[in-house]
C-alpha cells in the first residue's frame, strides 16, 4: 500500500480506540439496561459520527458477554442478545475505515470487566492470549532482523506452539490473523494459517488476534493492527491491551 494509505489506517486504528473507550463507558453507564444489540447499535452510530464506514457484507460488530464470549464470531440480534450486568466478561471487537477512498480497515478487540474482581481463569486465560500475541510480535522481529519476509504458516506455528506449552492449544478454535483490505476487513494479501505457505507482504496492514474459546463458559481474544515498513521494521497502529478493563 502506499504512505497516505497507510496512514489513513493509522487514522482509523486511532478511532477505534476511541471508540472502544466509548462503548465501554456506554456500557458501565447503562448496567442491566442494555444488550449487546444496544452496543453494537451504539459502536455503529459513533463510526458515523466519526467519518467511518463498516464492511456492507458484515455490519454488526462482535460484541458479546459473558458466556457469548467463548462463541469466535458472535454477531448479536436485535431480539434474544444478553443484557449487561454487574460481573460480567464482555468482549467488543469492531473493525471499520475511514469513509474515504483507498482507506484501508483498521481491526481490534479488546476484553471488559463489568466488576472489581475479575475470576482467577479469566485472568489465567487473558495472561495466555498476552503471551501468545508477544511471542507473535518477538518471532516477527526475529526474523526481520535478517530482512527475511516470515510465511503465514510460521507465525501461526509460533503461536499454537508457545499455547500448546500450556495444553490450550485445542481452545484456539482461529486464526492468527489477516491482512487488512480496502474493499473488506479481512484483506486478500495474505492471511495467518496453518494450511497456507504465502509469504507476508511489506506496506500491507494486518491484525495478530490470538484467542482461547472455552464452550459455553467464555473466550479471551486480543488484537492489534500491525504492519511492516519497507526497511523490514514492524510498527504497531493500535493500542494494545495488557490488562482486563474494567467498566
Amino acid at each position: 500500500m502506499t504512505r497516505e494509505e497507510i496512514n489513513k489506517h493509522k487514522i482509523a486504528a486511532k478511532k477505534l480506540g476511541t471508540i472502544k473507550e466509548r462503548a465501554f463507558l456506554f456500557i458501565k453507564k447503562n448496567i442491566n439496561k442494555v444488550s449487546e444489540y444496544d452496543v453494537n447499535r451504539f459502536v455503529l452510530s459513533e463510526f458515523k459520527k466519526e467519518g467511518m464506514v463498516t464492511q456492507k457484507e458484515y455490519p454488526t460488530q462482535i460484541i458479546s458477554f459473558d458466556q457469548n464470549t467463548s462463541i469466535v464470531h458472535y454477531y448479536p440480534k436485535a431480539k434474544g442478545s444478553r443484557i449487561v450486568g454487574k460481573n460480567n466478561l464482555v468482549l467488543v471487537d469492531i473493525w471499520a475505515k475511514l469513509d474515504e477512498k483507498d482507506a484501508p480497515f483498521a481491526d481490534i478487540t479488546w476484553m471488559g470487566y463489568t466488576g472489581r474482581n475479575i475470576p482467577p481463569e479469566v485472568k489465567k486465560a487473558f495472561r495466555l492470549v498476552i503471551g501468545a500475541r508477544k511471542e507473535a510480535i518477538r518471532f516477527l522481529k526475529e526474523k526481520l532482523k535478517d530482512k527475511k519476509l516470515p510465511r503465514s504458516i510460521e507465525v501461526e506455528k509460533t503461536v499454537r506452539n508457545y499455547l500448546d506449552k500450556f495444553k490450550v492449544e485445542k481452545y484456539f478454535t482461529h486464526g492468527v490473523g489477516h491482512s487488512l483490505g480496502i474493499a473488506q476487513d479481512h484483506g486478500t494479501y495474505f492471511k495467518f494459517s496453518s494450511k497456507t505457505k504465502s509469504k507476508m507482504k511489506l506496506s500491507v496492514p494486518f491484525t495478530i488476534e490470538p484467542g482461547l474459546y472455552f464452550k459455553n463458559k467464555f473466550g479471551i481474544r486480543s488484537e492489534i493492527n500491525c504492519y511492516l515498513t519497507r526497511d523490514y521494521k514492524l510498527i504497531i497502529t493500535t493500542e494494545v491491551q495488557n490488562k482486563i478493563t474494567k467498566i
